[in-house]
C-alpha cells in the first residue's frame, strides 16, 4: 500500500477501530479517541492500514520510521530489477556470406552480455517481391550462432522490413 493513502492519527474519522499494537498484538476493537490516547501515551503513531475492513484496522507506530523503511524496500527492489536490454542488428536480403558471419558473431557478443536481438532486413525496391529470400538469410543466422537461443518472435513483415527477436535461453534452465 502507499504511503500517500494512509490516513494518520487526527485524520482517522471513524467511530472505532480494530487496535494493533508495536509488538503485532491484537487489543481487540476500541473506540478511536481512545486509540489516538493510547498512542500519544507510547510516543507512536496511530496508522490506518486496512480501511475498509470492517472495523478499520489500525496499528500503532513510528509513521516516520515506517515510511523510510518502505522506501528503502522500493529502492532495494528497484536495484534488483535486471532491465532487459534489446539490441538490433540490420541487414538486406543480398548480404554476402563473409558480411552475414561478421553481424551473426556481432548478435552472439550481444547475446552473451544477456540482451534481446532483433535481426532486421531492409527490402530496397524489387526485393520486396523476394521475401522468402528475407527467412533464408534469418534462417542462415540462426545456423551461425552456435548457441541454443530462444525465437521469441518468428521471422515476421513489418513493411519493408522482416525481422525477428531472439533472446539467450536461460541459464536456470
Amino acid at each position: 500500500m502507499a504511503t500517500k493513502d494512509l490516513r494518520v492519527n487526527d485524520l482517522i474519522r471513524v467511530r472505532e477501530v480494530r487496535l494493533i499494537d508495536e509488538d503485532n498484538n491484537q487489543l481487540g476493537i476500541v473506540p478511536t479517541p481512545e486509540a489516538r490516547q493510547m498512542a500519544e501515551e507510547r510516543g507512536v503513531d496511530l496508522v490506518e492500514i486496512a480501511p475498509n475492513a470492517n472495523p478499520p484496522v489500525c496499528r500503532l507506530l513510528d509513521y516516520g520510521k515506517y515510511k523510510f523503511d518502505l522506501e528503502k524496500k522500493n529502492r532495494e527492489n528497484k536495484r534488483k530489477q535486471k532491465q532487459q536490454e534489446l539490441k538490433e542488428i540490420r541487414m538486406q536480403p543480398k548480404i554476402d556470406t563473409h558480411d552475414l558471419e561478421f553481424k551473426a558473431k556481432h548478435v552472439a557478443e550481444f547475446l552473451d552480455k544477456g540482451a534481446k536481438v532483433k535481426v532486421t532486413i531492409r527490402f530496397r525496391g524489387r526485393e520486396l517481391a523476394h521475401t522468402e529470400r528475407g527467412k533464408v538469410v534469418l534462417g542462415r543466422v540462426l545456423e551461425m550462432l552456435d548457441r541454443e537461443v530462444v525465437v521469441d518472435r518468428p521471422p515476421a513483415m513489418e513493411g519493408r522490413f522482416m525481422s525477428m527477436i531472439i533472446s539467450p535461453k536461460s541459464k536456470k534452465a
